[in-house]
């Protein structure tokens, strides 16, 4: 434990652990060896700088990329390392037509994969995946897998079908002592919003702190969870503080299966996930467990982003 959570690196991204470096190599070696030649990818990775070209196979010019890979190795980082809560392997793959110039974003995404990574004491895992085909449509599945027998059983999505927050889970991020106050002023006034006056006194919304943007949607997948808020950013720059400690484009590149399962995910103030593939871009997300619940809360949530982070 102590070997695995001490810093490796300290990037424009993130803070990389040593635990991320493990994960890395692996990729990096099962590309070099796995990756077929005749679709030439770019990999944008957690713990890679921007500026590092990576491409399988190598020195592919721009021009001729067939698409590119965003990968977060280990979403979780924080909690897998101390072995208190599953990570997240999150995988996203996007075509670069020419119309784009090589340059999607989340939104181009048609293959996302996302897999659990347990802690020590665990002996199953899931592994969720979602396709677009280019009409739109999508499949979604859904499986663990014994880890001790290999056997593996197929699930089905559940996000919640709540249409309150009431007895539920609902979170705001607020994972560092950086402008918590400031998230959690904005959270007591979204939720006094959303509770009649006459139960407020008695309101029951629990809070669970996932470090794991894969985490919260799994959460929200599986039916666990109602509302995920993650506005750091706007935060953060608000206060003047540094947008390091924020969600980034490889945290979100999933988002696909969590919309292949029935939970809506967007932005505060555009429906659309335009992110860039990079590893430093800020990214302000919210997500909820179905339509119902984003029709009635996303409006009130868009009017307190902009009183309290305008």
């Amino acid at each position: 434990m102590e070997a695995l959570s001490a810093v490796a690196a300290e990037t424009k991204a993130d803070i990389i652990y040593q635990i991320d470096k493990v994960s890395e190599e692996l990729i990096l070696d099962w590309l070099a060896n796995n990756w077929p030649k005749q679709y030439p990818v770019r990999l944008i990775m957690e713990g890679i700088d921007d500026a590092t070209r990576l491409t399988f196979p190598a020195d592919t010019p721009p021009q001729r990329l067939a698409c590119q890979l965003i990968v977060d190795p280990i979403d979780g980082t924080r909690g897998l390392m101390y072995d208190k809560r599953s990570a997240w392997a999150l995988v996203g793959l996007a075509q670069t037509p020419s119309a784009h110039t090589n340059a999607p974003t989340l939104e181009d995404i048609s293959v996302a994969v996302m897999t659990e990574l347990p802690t020590s004491k665990q002996f199953k895992s899931e592994q969720l995946a979602a396709t677009r085909s280019p009409s739109g449509e999508t499949t979604f599945s859904r499986i663990s897998k014994n880890l001790l027998t290999g056997e593996t059983q197929d699930l089905p999505a559940s996000p919640s079908r709540a249409t309150n927050l009431k007895h539920g889970f609902a979170s705001v991020a607020k994972f560092f002592p950086q402008a918590k106050a400031a998230l959690a002023a904005f959270e007591e006034e979204l939720y006094a919003h959303l509770t009649p006056e006459e139960e407020r006194q008695d309101a029951l919304i629990f809070d669970d702190q996932y470090i794991s943007t894969g985490g919260q949607l799994y959460e929200l997948i599986a039916g666990h969870d109602r509302l995920a808020i993650d506005i750091r950013p706007l935060a953060f720059q608000k206060l003047g503080l540094p947008l390091a400690l924020s969600c980034h484009p490889y945290d979100l590149c999933t988002a696909l299966v969590a919309r292949a399962a029935g939970v809506i995910v967007t932005q505060p103030h555009s429906k659309k996930l335009d992110i860039p593939f990079d590893t430093t871009t800020p990214v302000s997300w919210i997500a909820y467990a179905n339509q119902t619940l984003a029709n009635e809360i996303h409006p009130v949530v868009e009017t307190l982003i902009q009183k309290h982070f305008s």
